[in-house]
């Protein structure tokens, strides 16, 4: 949190790709290459099994730039005024998180619903941008640091960051009191509470 304090405001890219997902040592590298490529200051959680799929150099390199920890408290992070982007592997907390903290996202999912997840985010929310694959499933470096610039930099960073806030806002108004979603789970409690009582 101190290095972040003092980052610039939404100057920082944010990679997680959560506890479960793994990539091998080639879209390890992939990855590292698009961030540095994307010349943009970092913050990487890169657990302690994964690091030694991290390129030769890599930490001390970027370390001007960057910075590479084992573990981090994501929700303290996505909120910090300096992350302006988070690459992601699309798990849904972290889909959520982002969603309800109103942070741009690049998506590349690994697995499972991560794919739907991505394409929500992209292509129906317009939150973020998603990561091309190849015909082998291999995601190539020049294509994230190219997303990365386009959330950060281009073209769609207006839109993506205006529909980030836009999404924030309405998450914020489910879940307070009177909300859509408050309402839906004091419902739910009551089925429950009145289903047990006969």
């Amino acid at each position: 949190m101190n290095w972040l304090n003092e980052q610039q405001e939404h100057s920082v890219i944010y990679v997680s790709f959560g506890s479960l997902a793994e990539l091998d040592a080639r879209q390890m590298q992939e990855l590292a290459f698009g961030i540095k490529q994307s010349g943009k200051h970092f913050l990487w959680v890169v657990s302690a099994s994964e690091e030694h799929k991290l390129p030769r150099g890599f930490v001390e390199e970027t370390s001007v730039k960057g910075l590479v920890v084992q573990w981090c408290s994501q929700m303290e992070v996505l909120a910090h005024k300096a992350i302006g982007c988070f690459v992601t592997h699309c798990g849904w907390n972290s889909t959520l998180e982002a969603l309800c903290l109103g942070v741009p996202m690049v998506a590349i999912p690994i697995c499972t619903d991560q794919g739907i997840n991505a394409k929500f985010i992209a292509d129906v929310w317009r939150m973020g941008v998603k990561v091309d694959f190849d015909k082998n499933g291999v995601f190539k470096g020049e294509m994230v640091g190219h997303c990365i610039r386009e959330v950060m930099d281009g073209k769609k960073r207006k839109e993506i960051k205006t529909t980030s806030k836009r999404w924030m806002e309405m998450a914020r108004e489910a879940v307070k009191e009177g909300g859509s979603s408050d309402i839906s789970i004091n419902e739910f409690v009551a089925s429950l509470t009145q289903h047990s009582k006969s």
